[in-house]
């Protein structure tokens, strides 16, 4: 059923997925990780910062809190989703935490992952259907969630996606789009959508997620992985599940 539901819509949403104890495990780490990057990145959260990444680095959480979000990340529930919608992996991408803009009125804008990387439309076109990366996204508060356009994680954009997604012929990228859906999350819930598809944040609410990205195993996809933040030989022994970032190591050392 989650397999069907992806391969249709390229999200598949789980209410009431993580428990209160789930949560009350890693949202401490989150918030201190959030509250010292709040303090270094001032200048850019001013100009309309609205995520930030590798929360799992050595070098901005403890042993301890580090060794505890991989326990998370790797545990039975989420690995056994990921193995299901994953072709070839999964292996661990990255980590995200997506928090309100400073500025209220500051608008949100239509993309696909792909388009920040330095490749042609044609590349991006030819990424779109050979590669899998997926955001298993986790509220920490009830908040208006996302907007999806489902089934274009299969496809490439209409004329009218692809000029208001890139700002093209008098279109902004924050325009509405016809076929978007909007998802409101709840604390507890579970988004798993492609990274590849037409999706867009959506501000409000007490707006706190973290993000765990899971992708194929291939070394084009994993090249700008920080080994940092990916757990030692001695930490995966002590994980759950600790294959999809030993693929991650694996396809490092191969690229």
């Amino acid at each position: 059923m989650i397999r069907e539901d992806y391969q249709k819509n390229g999200y598949v949403l789980r209410r009431d997925f993580f428990s209160e104890t789930d949560l009350t495990t890693i949202e401490p780490i989150l918030c201190r990780f959030h509250e010292q990057w709040m303090e270094n990145n001032s200048a850019y959260y001013k100009d309309g910062a609205i995520n930030s990444a590798y929360i799992t680095h050595a070098d901005r959480l403890s042993k301890l809190d580090r060794e505890t979000l991989f326990k998370f990340i790797s545990m039975d529930r989420l690995v056994t989703i990921a193995r299901d919608l994953v072709p070839t992996g999964p292996a661990f991408m990255n980590t995200q935490l997506f928090f309100n803009p400073k500025d209220h009125a500051q608008k949100n804008y239509w993309h696909r992952d792909i388009q920040y990387r330095p490749d042609d439309v044609a590349k991006q076109q030819k990424l779109l259907c050979s590669k899998t990366v997926l955001h298993f996204r986790m509220p920490m508060a009830d908040e208006p969630g996302i907007e999806l356009v489902p089934g274009t994680h299969a496809r490439w954009d209409d004329t009218q996606e692809f000029e208001t997604r890139m700002g093209k012929n008098g279109r902004s990228s924050s325009d509405t789009l016809p076929g978007g859906k909007c998802l409101a999350l709840k604390r507890g819930d579970l988004l798993v959508f492609s990274a590849n598809m037409i999706h867009r944040g959506l501000y409000g609410g007490d707006r706190f997620a973290f993000d765990v990205i899971f992708c194929d195993t291939d070394p084009e996809l994993l090249e700008f992985v920080d080994p940092k933040c990916l757990p030692g030989s001695k930490m995966l022994e002590n994980l759950p599940n600790p294959n999809a970032f030993e693929a991650t190591w694996e396809a490092i050392k191969k690229g």
